[in-house]
């Protein structure tokens, strides 16, 4: 598996029609295409952890650029994120760590596009990837998007970059 990443919200914010409302905007926005099955995943007492959307680049059949997104239940047991100060953000946010992508490798771009836009409509929110001690704001990417596209630029700390 490769590196996951997160979007981190306010608890007090999150709900998953919301998640999916603005996921399909910022689809729209970034020009990209997605798919949505409805296909729900359980936990192993029943309880309703995550439906799933596909993002593709529109050229999709060429390039295979292709990300997984989990919309993810109010119930699902794993919302909580724990590593604020890890991240440099205040310890007293609660945040959910929700919309999951499975895996950012090779899909940089695409990412960027789509986060890009999802923080333009929530730039309270934040963008983490896994395993690194940082995260994305609105303004960190309104700082990107104003530079050469940088192909690693999500495995990169955006406060040594500027």
């Amino acid at each position: 598996m490769g590196t996951s990443a997160y979007i981190l919200m306010s608890q007090k914010k999150y709900s998953p029609e919301r998640l999916l409302a603005d996921s399909i905007i910022s689809t729209f926005h970034a020009d990209v295409m997605m798919n949505f099955h409805n296909s729900k995943n359980f936990g192993n007492n029943g309880q309703l952890l995550s439906t799933t959307l596909n993002i593709n680049d529109k050229m999709v059949r060429e390039n295979n650029y292709s990300f997984i997104f989990y919309v993810d239940s109010t119930d699902n047991p794993n919302l909580n994120f724990y590593y604020n100060e890890d991240v440099g953000l205040d310890s007293k946010n609660k945040l959910y760590q929700v919309g999951c992508i499975e895996d950012v490798y090779g899909v940089e771009e695409l990412v960027f596009r789509f986060i890009y836009e999802y923080l333009n409509l929530n730039p309270d929110d934040y963008f983490w990837v896994a395993d690194y001690d940082w995260v994305y704001s609105w303004e960190d990417m309104q700082k990107l998007k104003s530079q050469p596209y940088d192909p690693d630029w999500c495995y990169k700390n955006p406060k040594l970059i500027f």
